[in-house]
């Protein structure tokens, strides 16, 4: 349609005054501005990168954009929506730019025929020497329907690196079979852009766009030996695991089956450039992570200092952790230090008089009280208020029975008896308190005892132990007894070999009580960290963010709905297969399992269900809670004041109403799920590829009803925002002082007669200082977790969006404005409930209230750091 022309036999349009007029009358010029970030702000030392665009701009190669309609299509261009005549961007090296922000807004304007409807994408071409960050475009008085935002949030590349156009879509939300014709095939061939469509076969290049899966086969170096290989995880039935995201590496030469590694300090690990930290984040990352760059420094310090330099001689030398810090032997130490590497990555580990090293701030536990972490009662809240208080479950049936297979490991069940215990239980029998539901255990056996035999071959010695409490009256629980079990010597087909200790105040008892509670806290502190941290929220969530970025459009509603809870997590896996969960990694060199940990991570893996992440199935499949729909949620919690459940419920809740309210406005019915071709794929991906070794699994949702998809995604937002809090944030807090939580046990139980027994008389906390984690793994734990609790100035909270106009649709805008709402009220009910004197659960004999499921909103949460508040949105860190 030319709008009045009349076109000769020739083919080329001839147009009359009266034509001209018409034409000239629908041209329109739509005003807009476009938010960005130069990469030589961001990198303030890429001058080369300022000067070539320089010249670029003055031989009119720069940035040129066009609008798509998304009314009309064009038939020469295979029926994809007509382009607007390009426009190129001006006064891009004249604008200055905010030092603050690092965003420069652009004016633009283009010229838009109205008969071409509304635009519903643009296409961007980047002329320039380098990237830069596309924020916003903003275009006001479209005719036809006023002001329309395109949210991008997109690093833009060189055109020459693309075989593509970047196309970039406004803020409507549409479901595949709504999308306007002239955008269809955008839409398909931007999702192809991100699988790769078969290109992510080599080394992935940090430009490329590629979402694809691999197996955990980049952890081992078998360069350095037999003791730097380490298994696949991933792709048997034997270890089973989450797909990580591909980076194309090359195999190494030594061992085809392993993908050859970055040196250890090279942290440009591939994840597709959208996925890393920004600048500001990477920079705050990389200061905290100095730290934990002191293990490169193992052979020297080990080689230096004086005899005890790696034992703790008394409780004092680890409070002056923080009190002071730990002083260097002398001048010649430190210059020798110096020498081993360049100053410049150990400069922040020494204080500006240089003689004092590791300095940490005070972790919660010990701020308030310096020995109340010691008593039982604190051990024991821990275990429903701490930094993991999602492993403790009801008691069903005693003893407690093992689930390992008889065959292969013998008797593993519990030799705890009701001698060992009634004597402690407040005049109840064990019947009567089964009954009553007043028995709960902390059972780290059956996922530790298959793996035990290996640990404790190396320098680790350690237990699998299994712990039972009594609930009382006043809602706390009490320790009844310990089991320390170990393999038999004889072989795993013989069972175990137990012991059962029992509470102890004074004497030599008291000493091995607390010696009991030390081994327990070690299981602990490794089932946490390689379990409930780092498998079920950093690795469980990653096949999501992969299969979403490849099946689902960034104007799916469900994209739209699942993106902020994937921000920085591809990266901060990436880091931790570099320098955390590697072969010789900080992971293994901090926590009991050593080389072992990973191996025994996929072993738990087995029996990960997607469905039980959900709160409410979890509390019931612990036994912690049972159905009951005359309580709040449906659930009675069997222990009233569990801080972790109480709060947990009212966030899983909220988050769940929100998805609910969401999910339901662009699923009317099943039937329009049943035919949304990329929730298919997507979900078929997830469980085929992202989970595939747990593809055969029936437990597995078919995605067939509304509710199936409102229950996926409210478990992958509670897992990837509240749970991971749960369990990340509270780890400097509690584990900052290594006592409360050891990592490692370097001692078996000492034995009547035994010069360690003597020992154990004589001075009991050097006794129990040489058992637990020593110096140098305290050092590099403890930096390790304060960098993994701090929050960042850039968090962005559960409840809060970086960019306001994320979609068009105000119905879902209105919806999440209530959530935003109800998780304000959630944080008045949660300070309720800290300052309730009798919930004793929530604050303890340390006086640490708790936090970790607080959503904090507030402004306040901006400030970052140690705060032991807040659920960030993603897991971020």
């Amino acid at each position: 349609m030319f709008n009045k022309t009349m076109v000769k036999c020739c083919g080329k349009p001839e147009t009359n005054d009266k034509g001209m007029a018409e034409e000239k009358k629908n041209k329109n010029k739509i005003k807009g501005a476009l938010v960005l970030m130069k990469k030589n702000v961001l990198d303030v030392s890429d001058l080369k990168s300022s000067l070539l665009d320089r010249v670029h701009e003055l031989l009119g190669k720069g940035v040129s954009l066009q609008l798509i309609s998304a009314v009309h299509t064009d038939p020469a261009n295979g029926l994809r929506g007509k382009l607007g005549k390009p426009v190129y961007l001006e006064k891009w090296v004249t604008t200055k730019t905010s030092l603050t922000a690092g965003e420069t807004k652009l004016d633009v304007e283009f010229e838009w025929d109205e008969s071409m409807g509304v635009p519903g994408a643009f296409m961007i071409k980047n002329n320039h020497h380098s990237q830069f960050y596309l924020g916003t475009l903003t275009l006001e008085d479209v005719p036809g329907h006023g002001r329309l935002q395109f949210v991008c949030n997109s690093w833009v590349y060189p055109a020459h690196r693309y075989n593509h156009h970047r196309v970039f879509f406004s803020n409507k939300t549409y479901l595949p079979c709504q999308t306007p014709e002239p955008l269809r095939k955008y839409r398909e061939e931007e999702l192809g852009n991100l699988r790769g469509n078969g290109k992510g076969k080599g080394k992935l290049n940090e430009w490329d766009r590629v979402y694809d899966y691999d197996y955990y086969n980049d952890l081992g170096m078998p360069e350095r030996g037999v003791n730097f290989a380490r298994p696949v995880l991933g792709g048997s039935p034997a270890l089973p695991y989450p797909r990580r995201g591909k980076t194309g590496r090359k195999p190494h030469k030594k061992d085809p089956n392993t993908e050859s590694r970055l040196s250890l300090l090279n942290l440009n690990i591939y994840v597709p450039r959208d996925e890393r930290f920004n600048m500001v984040k990477f920079s705050d990352f990389l200061a905290y992570a100095f730290k934990s760059l002191f293990q490169v420094l193992v052979p020297e310090i080990a080689a230096l200092g004086d005899k005890t330099i790696n034992e703790f001689d008394s409780f004092q030398d680890i409070l002056d952790l923080y009190e002071g810090g730990i002083k260097l032997p002398n001048n010649d130490t430190l210059k020798k230090i110096k020498d081993c590497l360049p100053w410049e990555m150990i400069k922040e580990l020494v204080r500006n008089d240089g003689e004092r090293l590791m300095k940490f701030p005070m972790p919660a536990v010990i701020n308030d009280n310096r020995s109340a972490w010691r008593t039982d009662e604190e051990f024991a809240r821990e275990t429903l208020a701490g930094v993991n208080p999602v492993v403790i479950s009801r008691l069903e049936e005693f003893p407690p029975a093992s689930k390992l297979d008889p065959s292969v490991y013998g008797n593993q069940n519990s030799t705890i008896t009701k001698e060992h215990i009634e004597m402690n239980m407040n005049g109840l029998t064990v019947e009567e308190a089964l009954k009553g539901n007043k028995l709960f255990i902390l059972d780290h056996h059956d996922a530790l005892m298959p793996y035990i035999r290996r640990i404790n071959s190396t320098s680790t010695k350690t237990y699998a132990t299994r712990t039972l409490f009594l609930l009382q009256d006043d809602g706390m629980l009490k320790p009844l007894a310990i089991e320390l079990s170990l393999p038999h010597p004889q072989g795993d087909s013989h069972g175990a070999v137990s012991k059962v200790f029992t509470p102890a105040v004074d004497g030599i008892e008291g000493s091995i009580w607390q010696l009991a509670k030390a081994y327990a806290a070690v299981n602990d502190s490794g089932y946490h960290q390689l379990i409930s941290h780092w498998l079920k929220t950093h690795a469980v969530i990653e096949p999501f963010i992969i299969a979403s970025n490849r099946q689902l459009s960034v104007v799916h509603p469900i994209y739209k709905l699942l993106h902020p809870h994937f921000r920085d997590t591809m990266n901060i896996n990436a880091l931790a297969r570099q320098i955390l969960i590697n072969a010789g990694g900080v992971l293994e060199l901090t926590v009991f399992p050593g080389k072992y940990a990973m191996e025994m991570s996929a072993f738990v893996y087995k029996n990960w269900v997607f469905t039980d992440q959900a709160l409410p199935v979890d509390l019931i499949k612990r036994g912690m809670a049972v159905q009951d729909s005359s309580c709040p949620f449906g659930l009675k919690l069997l222990i009233e004041d569990y801080p972790y459940a109480v709060d947990g419920l009212e966030i899983w809740s909220a988050i769940e109403t929100w998805v609910t309210e969401y999910c339901s406005f662009y699923y009317p019915s099943d039937e329009v799920l049943k035919e949304d071709t990329e929730i298919q794929s997507w979900w078929t991906e997830i469980r085929n590829e992202g989970h595939g070794d747990l593809k055969h699994e029936l437990w597995w949702p078919e995605m067939k009803t509304r509710a199936e998809l409102i229950q996926a995604c409210t478990i992958i937002i509670w897992i990837a925002s509240a749970l991971h809090a749960a369990v990340n944030f509270g780890q400097y807090p509690y584990a900052g002082y290594l006592p409360n939580r050891p990592t490692v046990s370097r001692r078996f139980m000492p034995e009547p007669g035994t010069d360690e027994y003597a020992e154990l008389e004589k001075d009991p906390d050097l006794a129990f200082l040489k058992t637990i984690t020593p110096q140098f793994q305290t050092l590099l734990g403890v930096s390790l977790i304060e960098i993994l609790s701090r929050h960042t100035t850039d968090e962005i909270y559960l409840g809060q969006r970086d960019t306001p106009g994320w979609t068009s649709d105000n119905e879902p805008l209105a919806a999440f404005e209530r959530f935003g709402k109800k998780l304000v009220e959630i944080e008045k009910r949660v300070t309720e409930r800290n300052n309730d004197g009798r919930l004793k659960n929530r604050i303890g004999a340390v006086k640490v209230p708790y936090t970790l499921l607080f959503p904090n909103t507030s402004d306040y949460s901006k400030e970052g750091g140690l705060t032991g508040k807040g659920i960030p949105n993603s897991i971020s860190i």
